[in-house]
């Protein structure tokens, strides 16, 4: 397709972009329900194929988590800096 060669893409096809866009959208936040509707599916095994879990957002859930468990106990960031998750990433504070 030559509009696809235009911009780098020679080899995509349509459904790489729906799925690109829905992989985006579930790492956006979307939940399975969200997906589903926005793909006009009633089945959740057609939207699980959009479901992929990257290095980065397993960082960002871990960040996440870490944030709302700080505020939940009451502490800052640098109260809790000896946190399991930083010790399993590697990210101990010296």
């Amino acid at each position: 397709m030559p509009a696809l060669e235009v911009v780098g893409l020679e080899g995509a096809h349509f459904h790489d972009l729906r799925h690109t866009g829905n992989q985006l959208t579930a790492e956006a936040g979307a939940n399975l329900r969200e997906l589903m509707a926005r793909m006009g599916h009633d089945s959740t095994c057609a939207a699980y194929i959009y479901l992929h879990s990257t290095d980065e957002r397993q960082r960002a859930l871990a960040d996440q988590v870490g944030r709302n468990a700080r505020k939940a106990l009451g502490k800052s960031p640098a109260q809790s800096a000896r946190s399991g998750t930083r010790r399993a990433c590697g990210q101990e504070a010296k």
